[in-house]
């Protein structure tokens, strides 16, 4: 007979929220591993002695990690999320009866609490993860991804360069966060300067407003971080990479450790630069946090976009043994010419040349920023050269040469990257290997792919959350692992004699 059921609705009910979740669920397991009791005594100097009172710092907290250990970057869907999940209402502590705080609690304590809170939350769930065993500290993988900022590119306006500078930075600190310089000033105009040339009739350059088939207003296609700004974030930065659109993004740089791939340092920074100039945050965290657990990192690995000779001089004066292969503007020799460190400077070797000496003359800076070193012979040494065409120009009656400042850092990294090449093979697939994963998992299941929240110090949060939530996710699946992973010998009761008669008296080992 077809069964059918039938709801009807009870008038009164005798349940306990207790009983319904399972004693194995993964938010028992979370309230059982981690102690949440250190966030009052964290959080009291951001809270008054009076008024009414706010949202339970250690409940905020947790519907936050509920966010993103469930790829949730909405605050109101979040908190639907929440009211409609038992073993959720019973991590949080609230009743079936009770309702839960407005999303716009959540959204106004997380800028009321300091970065320094969620550091702390992070820098908690690690201590446990070392000492489980989970991290090595032999070798860590250093990486960055970009974040979506919470701002369109529809928002972006062009910064305007006024002929008095003071007057243009009075103006915009009365009216505005973003703050412009008289270095800025000149900079912008340069690039103006520039930008009506090379961009001549290009789609971008006209002042006429273009719109596409539907009404939709096309944007400048030719758009920079020196020329245009977002007054609904500021911080945010117009970034791209190959083969995706332009967009404002923040940028999460991670630490990993590449036994268990537990991300050991985690912080938000801007976009608008290299990752070579904020590699000094990221590094500062790390060894920060291992010296809270009495470890030393041996190995930091990097890709060649973290190569500077202030990332190189950083680890050289704290003696971290770095694998940094070097940018692509280095050149490890000069042909034609060799250099004389003694007299510091170089000498020309061509056959048939002059063998003309280019000593040092000065230190100058690029058109990229780059301070460096000039060498230069003199005219009468490179004038009557027979190879003075083909080497100086056509014009040019002397040849110059210039170098890093950092030169003999990333000399001696090259000779590092270049003594074992069989183990520099290793330690590349190795740095790809432990932190792209990562950072893939962070973006695709832990809500790092977008922010929304504004400013660097959300972004920053926004970091420490996603990598927290990673790493306690990591530390629940590592504790049941080994405590599954044990070989016990168990006696299991005799079975019947006339099932399986050649089993009588047998031990059997379980392996569970």
């Amino acid at each position: 007979m077809q069964g059918r059921k039938k709801f009807t609705p009870q008038l009164f009910y005798e349940l306990s929220l207790d009983r319904m979740v399972p004693m194995d669920n993964f938010y028992r397991k979370i309230n059982f591993e981690l102690d949440f009791q250190f966030l009052y005594s964290s959080t009291k100097q951001y809270y008054d002695t009076e008024g009414h009172q706010s949202i339970d710092p250690v409940v905020f907290f947790k519907i936050l990690l509920v966010g993103y250990l469930n790829n949730i970057n909405s605050d109101r869907a979040l908190l639907r999320f929440c009211s409609n999940c038992l073993d959720v209402r019973l991590f949080l502590g609230y009743d079936l009866d009770e309702e839960l705080p407005w999303h716009s609690t959540i959204s106004r304590t997380r800028g009321l609490l300091g970065e320094d809170v969620f550091l702390q939350l992070f820098r908690q769930i690690l201590s446990l993860c070392i000492e489980k065993g989970m991290v090595r500290g032999k070798r860590q993988a250093v990486d960055s991804a970009f974040i979506k900022a919470n701002a369109s590119m529809d928002s972006l306006v062009e910064k305007e360069v006024l002929d008095d500078a003071s007057a243009f930075v009075n103006e915009l600190e009365e009216n505005s966060e973003y703050k412009v310089t008289p270095t800025r000033k000149k900079l912008v105009n340069q690039h103006h300067s520039w930008k009506e040339e090379a961009y001549k009739g290009m789609p971008g350059n006209t002042k006429s407003e273009r719109k596409d088939e539907d009404g939709n207003a096309i944007r400048p296609k030719f758009l920079s971080n020196h020329t245009h700004y977002s007054p609904t974030d500021p911080d945010a930065k117009i970034s791209v990479k190959p083969g995706k659109a332009r967009q404002l993004n923040y940028s999460g740089q991670v630490s990993v450790d590449d036994a268990h791939h537990l991300i050991t340092g985690a912080c938000g920074s801007t976009s608008g630069s290299k990752d070579s100039a904020i590699f000094n945050e990221i590094m500062d965290q790390t060894l920060a946090n291992f010296k809270e657990n009495n470890l030393q990192p041996d190995e930091i690995l990097a890709d060649a976009g973290y190569s500077s000779g202030e990332s190189l001089s950083y680890c050289q004066k704290r003696g971290i043994n770095a694998f940094i292969p070097n940018f692509g503007q280095y050149k490890s020799h000069r042909e034609g010419f060799v250099f004389n460190q003694a007299e510091n400077r170089y000498e020309c070797t061509k056959e048939g040349g002059s063998n003309a000496f280019l000593p040092f003359k000065k230190e100058a800076i690029d058109s990229k920023g780059y301070t460096k070193k000039v060498y230069r012979s003199s005219e009468k040494d490179c004038g009557k050269c027979p190879l003075r065409e083909g080497c100086c120009g056509k014009v040019t009656k002397f040849k110059k040469l210039d170098d890093s400042i950092h030169k003999p850092l990333y000399d001696a990294m090259h000779e590092k990257l270049n003594r074992d090449k069989n183990y520099t093979t290793y330690l590349t697939k190795r740095r790809s290997s432990t932190v792209e994963p990562v950072l893939g998992t962070l973006i695709n299941h832990h809500s790092m792919k977008r922010i929304n929240a504004r400013g660097i110090k959300s972004a920053n949060k926004h970091v420490l959350m996603a990598a927290l939530s990673y790493n306690l996710k990591k530390l629940l699946k590592f504790s049941t692992r080994k405590a599954k992973s044990k070989a016990q010998i168990q006696d299991l009761p005799k079975v019947k004699s006339w099932l399986f008669p050649k089993l009588q008296n047998t031990t059997f080992i379980s392996l569970n």
